[in-house]
């Protein structure tokens, strides 16, 4: 084992081939190749825009060119977002000398685009659930853009002031600290009204995964740095990167991998963040276009239809027979949603909510032929529908038996697949703000994970340990739909390995990075309230 020991390398004062080699500019080929896809990428998106745009009638270009401002800033928190997540991805193959930064840097953009691409969209539409139900049923009136604004430009503004402080903070737990802020300030303004703040469970739900990860970073790398030294014995895997010399064909190949995997799935994990507020904007100022999935078509109308009567008959067997509809079959449901306490009449009005849209549907065949003025009704009565299905379901009440609660999922699946999608081109446009971000601003965190967080250089197998951890926490979190910090995955697993191999940690970085850790959703919540309060009296 000792000549398995870490061979310790002193981090560089100033000088160093390495800060040469960040310092210089890209190459002729990565700015063709980033040109290339920038100019395709703009030509996909406004081809698929204009396509969408053209079977919504013109009334007004206010709502269009509100349109604009908010996907605009939308897209400059994916931006940002770019600066502090993806660059983290890089950070270990750069300072391994696996890549040169300036093609990890467009290597790291493709995976990112490719991971949103291949994306399900599962956590944008957790993350939006967090909001209050009536904020996103009201999404196209000036209290909705307000939400929507207030979220965005608080994550923004706390992204870059992090970033320029050289910390890696997270833009999920900034994102989860703006929805937190809007809520409190919706439920402080409205306190007499039954007016609702936020769905804790599922904040809290989501709270733990942003807690949770980083701490499986830390010790889940360490454990694996420790356990490689045991099996694997290839001395040159332990030891520092010399000069900027590339590491042997099986080091490198690994830490490519890393590189390729953290980004991929940071893309298919971050890149739906934005992607759920962009919906929300898109729903909101072109309900024509985007409240119902247009791309749905007949055949899977037609099962639609199908699941929908059988859905209603199961809960025609649960109506309480002496309940009282009352005059709204929907605000009873949503009171359901924002109470989460199941009235006498709440299953009499979700019963005639699935029935009113079985009929609605089943009169136009296709949702695209919902008429104009009813496609956000239709949307609305739909999403309220999913979610106290869903809420049903984990409270198990009321207790419907297995095959009916397989019966009402296959249905809320159904409604799903009408109200969350995601357009293509939104998923491209994502990625490609991401991208930008990554090439722009990933100096500054690179530096902070490469040199900052552990007194020596960082050896291959740190780099690669820190890489895998991450690669799989972030997988699993995609898979089971929840947000995390690829940020604090990745700096925890650095850490994790500098801690493991006794080389020992710079604790004013850790410090400050644990500090940003605290002080995000806080901040980030009391600076989106704020602006919600401001915005909303505009």
């Amino acid at each position: 084992m000792a000549g398995m020991a870490t061979v310790a390398a002193p981090l560089p004062n100033r000088a160093t081939v390495l800060d040469r080699k960040l310092k210089k500019p890209a190459s002729r080929a990565s700015i063709a190749v980033f040109v290339l896809v920038l100019a395709s990428s703009l030509v996909y998106i406004v081809f698929h825009v204009a396509k969408d745009l053209d079977s919504a009638p013109v009334t007004s270009y206010s709502p269009y060119l509100l349109l604009g401002l908010a996907l605009m800033i939308a897209l400059g928190f994916e931006f940002v977002n770019g600066f502090h997540d993806t660059a983290n991805a890089v950070a270990t193959v750069i300072y391994t000398h696996s890549l040169e930064p300036g093609i990890a840097v467009v290597w790291s953009g493709m995976c990112n685009l490719a991971g949103v691409l291949f994306s399900s969209g599962t956590v944008a539409f957790a993350v939006i659930t967090l909001l209050p139900v009536e904020l996103i049923l009201q999404v196209s009136s000036g209290t909705g853009f307000a939400m929507v604004f207030a979220l965005l430009i608080a994550a923004i503004l706390w992204n870059l002031g992090t970033w320029w402080l050289g910390l890696p903070a997270s833009s999920s737990h900034t994102m989860v600290g703006s929805i937190i802020g809007v809520g409190l300030a919706n439920q402080l303004m409205n306190p007499h009204t039954g007016t609702s703040g936020l769905d804790w469970d599922q904040a809290i739900r989501v709270l733990k995964a942003l807690l949770i990860s980083p701490l499986v970073g830390f010790t889940v790398a360490g454990a694996l740095i420790l356990l490689a030294r045991w099996l694997v014995r290839f001395p040159e895997l332990y030891e520092a990167p010399k000069d900027d010399q590339p590491p042997p064909f099986p080091i490198r190949a690994l830490m490519v991998l890393t590189c390729t995997g953290v980004s991929f799935f940071h893309g298919s994990n971050d890149g739906q963040k934005g992607m759920g507020l962009i919906m929300l904007i898109l729903i909101g100022t072109v309900p024509t276009a985007y409240a119902l999935n247009h791309a749905v078509g007949p055949v899977e109308v037609q099962d639609f239809i199908a699941a929908s009567e059988q859905a209603g008959r199961i809960l025609d067997r649960h109506v309480d027979p002496a309940g009282v509809l009352g005059p709204d079959a929907r605000a009873e449901v949503t009171d359901y949603i924002r109470t989460k306490q199941l009235q006498p009449d709440t299953i009499l009005a979700l019963r005639e909510l699935v029935e009113d849209l079985n009929h609605e549907v089943a009169l136009y065949k296709v949702f695209k032929s919902v008429p104009a003025q009813d496609q956000t009704n239709v949307r609305n009565d739909m999403y309220v529908a999913s979610e106290a299905l869903r809420l049903m379901d984990q409270a198990n009440d009321p207790a419907f038996t297995p095959e009916e609660r397989a019966a009402l999922k296959n249905y809320k699946s159904k409604v799903d697949t009408a109200t969350k999608f995601i357009p293509d081109w939104v998923k491209v446009a994502v990625a490609l703000a991401l991208g930008l971000g990554t090439m722009v601003g990933w100096k500054r965190v690179v530096v902070t994970v490469g040199e900052k967080i552990g007194k020596e250089h960082l050896t291959y197998a740190q780099g690669a340990s820190a890489g895998l951890v991450a690669m799989a926490t972030i997988f699993a979190a995609d898979r089971w739909g929840l947000p995390v910090s690829t940020t604090h995955i990745l700096s925890s697993g650095v850490a994790g390995t500098m801690a493991a191999n006794g080389n020992g940690l710079r604790f004013s970085t850790i410090r400050n990075i644990a500090a940003g850790w605290v002080f995000t959703l806080p901040a980030a919540a009391l600076l989106s309230g704020t602006l919600f309060l401001l915005f909303k009296h505009i």
